[in-house]
Order: C-alpha cells, then sequence, then structure tokens
C-alpha cells in the first residue's frame, strides 16, 4: 500500500472519502482559480527549501539538479500559458508538486521533506 495519499486519488480531497468529491465541492474548496497568480513565488519558495535540503544533506545534488530542472521548465509553462491548472488539485502547491513529480519523479516528491502545506501558506 502507497504512503502517498494522491497517489491512487485524483484529486487531495478524495483521498479523504470512499466516494468520489462532486464538481461542485470541488469549486467550493479549491483555491487554485484565485491562488495561481502565487506560482513565482511558490516556485522560489520550493526552490530555497529544496536548496536547504541539500545544504544539510537530506536530498542528493541530483534531486537538487533535477529539482532546479523542473522548476525552470514549470516557470517556463506558466509564463507562456501552456500550465495546465487542475481544479482537483485544489491549490497553487498541490498542481506545483503534481507537476514538478510529473517531470522528474520522486526528486519531485522528496521536495516537501521537512515541509508542511502552512509552511507553504507562511511563505
Amino acid at each position: 500500500m502507497s504512503h502517498d495519499p494522491l497517489a491512487n486519488k485524483a484529486n487531495a480531497w478524495s483521498a479523504l472519502f470512499a466516494e468520489p468529491v462532486s464538481e461542485l465541492v470541488q469549486r467550493y474548496t479549491a483555491s487554485v482559480g484565485f491562488d495561481q497568480r502565487l506560482w513565482a513565488a511558490d516556485i522560489q519558495g520550493s526552490l530555497a527549501h529544496a536548496e536547504m535540503l541539500h545544504a544539510q544533506g537530506l536530498i542528493t545534488a541530483q534531486d537538487w539538479a533535477d529539482i532546479q530542472r523542473g522548476m525552470a521548465q514549470i516557470r517556463e509553462e506558466v509564463a507562456s500559458g501552456q500550465f495546465e491548472w487542475k481544479l482537483a488539485l485544489e491549490d497553487v502547491h498541490l498542481n506545483l508538486e503534481a507537476r514538478l513529480t510529473e517531470l522528474v519523479g520522486q526528486a519531485g516528491k522528496r521536495l516537501h521533506t521537512g515541509r508542511s502545506r502552512n509552511d507553504q501558506v507562511a511563505t
């Protein structure tokens, strides 16, 4: 069984319930429609966090390089209008994290080491 509650679910809320979440509930609970404008700050905060993880020896140089590469691609996708914002992923943080993991695999998942969603929101 996976320890990643999103691994087999379409979105974060459905990871908590047996029934799929209706589109109405998704629209009500999602903030991505207005917080996506924070994408550049979210990427910058994520890169700073990844740099700290690498400096402390918590992620490898390869993970750090992969995260940098993935975030650079995401930055280009968002800036060019090619990034696909997904309502089901609820917010800017989860949208960027999901795309990073698509691009770089496990290194993208390791970005959250020692970092909570509340940390991201505060940043």
